[in-house]
């Protein structure tokens, strides 16, 4: 399955025919689970990606000398608002496919893990995704490998991790989200199955998709 330019069903052109509108689908899960493998797979084949906030907030915080960022009280704002920044300038192209490596969904979770309550910006943020159905309902959430790599921006345990998936599988159920476990394997066979769980969602509905749980 490629990225689609064609028109259809959605936004009115200028010749009165109709573009289908864009679905963004988000793929989700614990630090060092693959994610964004699966996302340079799926971006080499053509799709449009939207890259991580998070990742690279850190990055210019230690650009700057903030050793860890994520202690800081504005971190969290910081994300979110480059994720609202993001999705808005990547709502311009034309592709009807768009993968988000994360969102601010993850980004209410993240503050859970951290023991941070929830800001009035973060709030908002969350309630103009579910207003505007920003996001699609299925969200692949990406299991954990049976270890993590650390690196700069992910200085954490496995056990850790763990901890952390389990807050992310609560806070996308808890705002309604429908999850699709894409579980360990290669990065080719993880991006085939989420292609293909894509490409059964666009053809009309989830009646023949993996069970979700």
């Amino acid at each position: 399955m490629a990225r689609t330019r064609g028109m259809g069903a959605g936004t009115t052109s200028r010749r009165g025919r109709n573009r289908k509108r864009m679905r963004r689908f988000i793929l989700t899960g614990a630090p060092g689970a693959g994610k964004t493998a699966i996302l340079r797979q799926l971006e080499i084949e053509g799709f449009s990606v939207v890259e991580e906030a998070a990742t690279d907030v850190i990055a210019a915080s230690h650009a700057m000398g903030t050793e860890e960022p994520w202690k800081e009280p504005t971190f969290l704002d910081a994300v979110a608002s480059l994720q609202r920044d993001r999705q808005l300038r990547a709502a311009c192209q034309k592709d009807e496919i768009q993968f988000h490596d994360r969102c601010v969904v993850c980004t209410a979770a993240l503050a859970a893990y951290l023991g941070f309550p929830t800001s009035p910006f973060l709030a908002s943020e969350i309630e103009r995704v579910k207003r505007e159905s920003i996001f699609e309902t299925h969200v692949f959430f990406i299991r954990n490998l049976g270890f993590i790599t650390p690196s700069e921006a992910r200085r954490i345990s496995f056990e850790e991790t763990l901890r952390f998936e389990k807050i992310h599988e609560e806070t996308y159920r808890e705002f309604g989200f429908k999850l699709m476990w894409v579980e360990a394997a290669s990065v080719a066979e993880r991006a085939r199955f989420v292609r293909a769980s894509v490409e059964r969602l666009t053809a009309g509905g989830d009646d023949a998709l993996p069970p979700l749980r």
